[in-house]
């Protein structure tokens, strides 16, 4: 696994440790998927209740591949060890990519707005900065938009261990 990937985990992790606690468990899933849900209230109905779903799904795929002691959590140890496995997380990882990148549309346009990418990523708690290099590295049209499937690529790729130079790198450290 490229060191990319290794630090696109950790931090990941980090973020998804929502209630803090030092592992992941299915509250954190909850409390994520309500953070990025109470800055999308425009969006279509189906979309936030796709975004919901994944989130459950994900947690349900990584508790039962990553949960190695059964306690119904997962620690840092045990999800970096295979969480970018795309054979086993590859269907959750999309789902998850296809629900978050729908979320960014709410007109439907195919388009993502920098606000609301700005909006829903700050929700995730990735900092501004690396926000904004990342949208930046998806090459935003001329109105300062993305595609929804650029989008959800970038987050394909994020989960692939790999690949390094990607968008989602941004994420992790501004480029010089």
């Amino acid at each position: 696994m490229r060191n990319e990937a290794v630090q696109r985990a950790a931090l990941i992790f980090q973020l998804l440790d929502a209630n803090g606690n030092g592992v992941l468990d299915a509250k954190d899933f909850e409390l994520n998927a309500d953070r990025v849900l109470a800055v999308a209230t425009d969006s279509r109905p189906e979309a936030r209740k796709a975004l919901a779903g994944s989130m459950r799904r994900w947690w349900e795929v990584l508790v039962g591949a990553l949960d190695t002691n059964g306690d119904g959590v997962i620690s840092p140890q045990e999800f970096e060890a295979s969480v970018l496995d795309p054979e086993l997380f590859g269907p959750a990882a999309d789902d998850f990519a296809n629900a978050l990148a729908t979320l960014g549309d709410p007109d439907n346009d195919g388009l993502i707005e920098r606000p609301r990418f700005l909006a829903l990523m700050t929700a995730w708690g990735f900092a501004a900065p690396n926000i904004d290099s990342l949208f930046d590295a998806f090459r935003p049209d001329a109105d300062d938009r993305i595609t929804v499937s650029s989008w959800a690529d970038g987050i394909r790729d994020y989960y692939t261990p790999g690949l390094a130079g990607i968008p989602g790198d941004h994420l992790v450290s501004i480029p010089a």
